[in-house]
């Protein structure tokens, strides 16, 4: 998990599903240091109890399985011309087992029935540092609509940090999304479970 920045004018990106481009591409983005390089986009995927014994080679190669599997997820990659600036992890909100106790989504989200396929979830964004303030995350989040769209969800999940809630906010903070990104995707704050934490949702079907 990871940092954004709050995006300004968006660029002209492209947003491609994780799954169709190589694996390298993806690890450019993670990086090697900082969180991304510990989490790979599986914290929300692994039980706490089995999180402490995974070590980061482990993670690397579950989302790198997770991408080659048939289905949908995990996750989304922009691309400014030819080089790899984000990732947006959306997918069926069941494949994130730990969401089920999380304090600020199970206690927050009016819709508690996590093993609804029909629910999907925008849990994660990492931007590398060079690439903020580009319109990165935005362009993942409206990427992140027409993809799950796509493939038959009818209602997406965000669990974004409201920065003007807290006295100071760190970029490491913003791997969730900020509410303002969301919105600006067309999400609608359904919740507010603390002051700087909002349930954004978005209908992709009547």
């Amino acid at each position: 998990m990871t940092d954004i920045t709050e995006d300004l004018d968006p660029a002209p990106l492209r947003v491609v599903p994780a799954g169709e481009v190589p694996f390298a591409q993806v690890e450019a983005v993670f990086g090697t240091r900082g969180d991304p390089a510990h989490c790979w986009c599986q914290w929300y995927k692994i039980p706490g109890s089995d999180w402490r014994a995974t070590g980061d080679e482990d993670l690397h190669d579950r989302l790198r399985l997770q991408m080659q599997a048939p289905g949908a997820g995990p996750g989304l990659l922009a691309y400014d011309g030819e080089t790899p600036v984000g990732w947006c992890a959306v997918e069926p909100r069941s494949a994130l087992v730990r969401l089920r106790r999380s304090r600020i989504v199970a206690g927050g989200t009016p819709h508690p029935d996590f093993d609804d396929p029909d629910i999907w979830s925008v849990s994660c964004f990492v931007v590398p540092r060079a690439y903020r303030r580009r319109g990165v995350g935005r362009a993942l989040t409206e990427a992140a609509v027409e993809y799950a769209r796509s493939r038959g969800a009818g209602l997406l999940e965000g669990y974004a940090v409201d920065p003007s809630a807290r006295a100071k906010t760190s970029a490491d903070a913003l791997f969730h999304g900020t509410v303002t990104m969301f919105e600006g995707a067309g999400f609608t704050e359904v919740a507010r479970p603390t002051a700087d934490r909002a349930i954004m949702q978005r209908r992709l079907r009547d």
